[in-house]
């Protein structure tokens, strides 16, 4: 089920709108990633994994759509989030450190909007965005490669 929402249920939306999208002559595609470190992390297997996948999915995706002016980036929170999905074995009672869902949502604005331009392939931290700055600028402070970098030789 996992790896139906995570993996497969974005491929399938992407391939049924990206001919629309052709189309029209303009889309945008943000996949809802996680932390580096959380897709490694022990026990949250398939979880991890699947957004492994997600990422992959965003980084290919990107480059096949070059020059479409279809833009296809990541957005995640940047860290545990109050969804529920957070176990009260790691939660506890005291759930204040987890960051609020609601964090998403000037990023997500920005990345579908006519603004972000061509920016495509990037990743977005939503707990650093920085609502006093102009979209642009907080954009810019949030952004990283989509994926991951390899280690010079």
């Amino acid at each position: 089920m996992i790896i139906d929402t995570n993996v497969n249920g974005p491929f399938l939306m992407a391939r049924a709108v990206v001919p629309h999208m052709l189309k029209q002559r303009w889309g945008r595609i943000v996949n809802i990633s996680m932390n580096h470190e959380t897709m490694r992390r022990a026990g949250f297997s398939p979880y991890g994994p699947s957004k492994a996948a997600l990422e992959s999915e965003t980084i290919i995706w990107a480059q096949d759509l070059a020059g479409t002016a279809i833009t296809v980036n990541s957005l995640l929170p940047g860290g545990a989030t109050d969804t529920g999905m957070v176990p009260e074995i790691i939660a506890g009672n005291d759930r204040r450190g987890l960051l609020d869902p609601q964090i998403m949502v000037p990023p997500l604005l920005w990345l579908v909007s006519e603004a972000a331009g061509q920016v495509t392939g990037a990743r977005f931290v939503a707990k650093l965005w920085d609502s006093s700055l102009p979209p642009e600028e907080a954009a810019e402070k949030t952004r990283t490669i989509a994926g991951w970098t390899v280690p010079a030789p």
